[in-house]
């Protein structure tokens, strides 16, 4: 039998600069959203153009707020409602963890469909292009969360090749959930949509990039919460569900709906060519 693997014991803390300091979670989120803007530049313009380079810089502060608040928002609501009403100050005590995905994918779509109105882009075209982009930084922020010896996953067997012990677990060996997370909500989801992007044929269908992101990442995450231990504030749910697998649902659903209505609409054209492009031709 192989020996158990113990969590290598990383310090969450990337960087001490006097009283600052830089964590590997911020960081994540810093990588994530930047790296995730400069592929968004290329993929605005492949036709049918759905924004300009500039544009999706621009949508970087959008993207920014959508994510913070969205997710803080969202965990708060989501996960402990109660203790918040209680203690409202907390909520602004982000630094001690506490984000939810769910809640920031809602703020980020309120951020893409505010500043497609207020650019007069098309909101699908424009999502799915971005969409592209985000399992980049949920990848970045899966390993963060194993960095912080944190969301570890539930007992698994000790002949487990991979199985680790976290500290602050219970001292039993634990799948490390957030690596699989890191492989299905990130990596994989990213190349599937990479791929899917390639084609214009997808590309003219606005809403069924971002339906398959939808579902993509609805599937991955339920699969994934088979092994990750529940929040112990919330544990299972009725039907041996977690919250995480809950809030799931309505993201497939959504996302099934979006693929059919894209390919029940006529195909997008594109934003015109700008005056440079015109001349040019």
């Amino acid at each position: 039998m192989l020996p158990v693997l113990l969590f290598p014991q990383f310090d969450p803390v990337l960087v001490h600069l006097g009283p600052l300091t830089i964590r590997w979670y911020a960081l994540s989120y810093i990588v994530g959203i930047v790296l995730g803007i400069a592929l968004l530049r290329r993929l605005v313009t492949l036709a049918p153009r759905a924004a300009t380079p500039e544009q999706a810089d621009d949508f970087l502060g959008w993207v920014t707020l959508g994510v913070l608040l969205g997710g803080r928002l969202g965990y708060v609501l989501f996960y402990q409602p109660g203790y918040y009403l209680t203690h409202p100050l907390a909520m602004l005590e982000v630094w001690h963890g506490g984000m939810s995905f769910h809640g920031g994918a809602l703020g980020v779509i309120v951020a893409m469909a505010l500043f497609s109105w207020r650019n007069g882009i098309n909101f699908l075209a424009f999502a799915d292009r971005a969409t592209v982009a985000v399992p980049i930084g949920l990848g970045l922020g899966r390993i963060a969360n194993f960095i912080n010896g944190e969301l570890w996953g539930r007992e698994a067997p000790a002949s487990l090749p991979w199985a680790m012990i976290f500290p602050d677990a219970g001292g039993i060996p634990r799948h490390p959930s957030e690596l699989y997370e890191a492989l299905t909500e990130g990596l994989l989801l990213f190349l599937i949509l990479f791929a899917a992007s390639r084609k214009q044929s997808i590309r003219e269908r606005p809403g069924f990039l971002a339906g398959m992101f939808l579902v993509g990442y609805g599937c991955a995450r339920s699969f994934c919460e088979f092994f990750r231990e529940p929040d112990a504030f919330l544990g299972f749910l009725p039907g041996g569900l977690t919250m995480g697998q809950l809030l799931c649902i309505p993201m497939i659903i959504a996302g099934i709906g979006l693929i059919m209505n894209a390919r029940s609409k006529p195909v997008y054209a594109g934003l015109p060519p700008t005056a440079t492009e015109a001349a040019e031709s």
